[in-house]
């Protein structure tokens, strides 16, 4: 399976990150969205080396860990052997297209992998995720939201992460120059801001749509597949507005 972004050769790399203050506060604010129950069948999307994954499982019935890079499930899966965790699956998956059966999860989960999509694989993965949970399950993702625009807090995240980097003196300027380099050839991450995150998830037909911005870049998206009693009563509303008209 094709990893564009080489995620094999960095899980050493990404577990320093997810040991950070900010990306556990970040953990652990999504595990409070998501009120994992011991009834759940749970999937992470784009589970990394376990940061979500581990917290989550212990509460919930069965938990798949999808991720593109077998490096960073076998990671995960030894982090789960050692933590006596046994009901986790670790499943090697595109995002786009999960190998997992329809209405099959009653909770999805998410943090920090959307923003490697464009929107149009945004979209693909969330129609997928819309597909595996059941009617009424829960969707809580957390990512990068924001873009390179003029917007108040664009501009502020943009100038935050600018200065932050210039401290670190000639190498945070390095790191400058080839993220600016990346934007203009269109290899840089991909975030989306909160408003076009809403715009996504109605159209894809989750309902309860909500987003809660979270410290500097992140910010958290909640919904919920719509109940099929939702769903009939749209159905009979349209057909008897097509009728009447």
């Amino acid at each position: 399976m094709s990893d564009p972004y080489r995620w094999d050769e960095r899980v050493e790399a990404w577990e320093e990150v997810a040991a950070t203050e900010s990306f556990l506060a970040i953990r652990d604010r999504i595990v409070e969205l998501a009120q994992p129950r011991i009834d759940d069948y749970a999937v992470d999307l784009g589970a990394g080396t376990g940061l979500l994954a581990l917290a989550i499982a212990p509460r919930v019935r069965e938990l798949v860990a999808v991720d593109i890079s077998e490096q960073m499930l076998a990671r995960l899966d030894d982090a789960a052997a050692a933590d006596g965790i046994h009901n986790v699956e670790p499943v090697v998956a595109d995002l786009r297209r999960l190998p997992l059966e329809d209405e099959s999860a009653t909770l999805v989960v998410s943090n920090y992998a959307f923003h490697h999509l464009d929107d149009p694989g945004k979209e693909l993965a969330l129609a997928e995720a819309r597909r595996i949970l059941r009617p009424g399950g829960r969707l809580v993702i957390c990512d990068m939201m924001f873009a390179i625009s003029l917007a108040p807090r664009d501009r502020r995240l943009v100038w935050e992460k600018v200065t932050a980097l210039l401290r670190r003196g000639p190498a945070g300027a390095v790191r400058i120059l080839r993220n600016a380099v990346r934007l203009a050839a269109g290899r840089w991450e991909q975030p989306a801001p909160p408003t076009t995150w809403e715009e996504m998830l109605v159209a894809r037909g989750f309902e309860q749509v909500r987003i809660e911005l979270l410290a500097h870049e992140a910010a958290v998206a909640v919904a919920r597949r719509p109940q099929v009693r939702s769903e009939a009563a749209r159905a009979r509303a349209g057909r008897a507005g097509a009728s009447g008209s």
